[in-house]
């Protein structure tokens, strides 16, 4: 598993599986954010199965599908309200980490 840190309280990382999740919380991240669609590829984990992870390990979850190249205005604010509900600093995922880079300075520039 690759963390990439974008801010203090934001990092993100391509596709994990629920072993990863204690490597998150070593890491020092409260919460986990799945920004991709379950089924986007074979073989990939359902957000469900990575969330069971998160309880388990005790970091809040949460799963907001984002269509990779079409991020609506809906998912700005869905992001933006996890991100200040959820403890931080917050580790987002999904297929490569761009999705969660691009909501986060998306979020960031428009002072969601």
């Amino acid at each position: 598993m690759n963390i990439n840190r974008i801010a203090d309280d934001f990092a993100v990382s391509p596709q994990i599986s629920p072993e990863d999740v204690a490597a998150v919380k070593a890491a020092g991240y409260k919460s986990i954010i799945c920004n991709r669609p379950d089924g986007e590829d074979m073989g990939q984990p359902e957000a469900e199965i990575i969330a069971r992870a998160a309880e388990a390990a005790g970091l809040p979850f949460r799963h907001i599908p984002v269509v990779s190249g079409n991020i609506t205005m809906n998912d700005l604010t869905d992001m933006a309200a996890a991100l200040k509900e959820l403890p931080g600093p917050v580790f987002a995922y999904c297929r490569s980490g761009g999705r969660c880079t691009n909501l986060y300075g998306a979020i960031r520039d428009r002072g969601l």
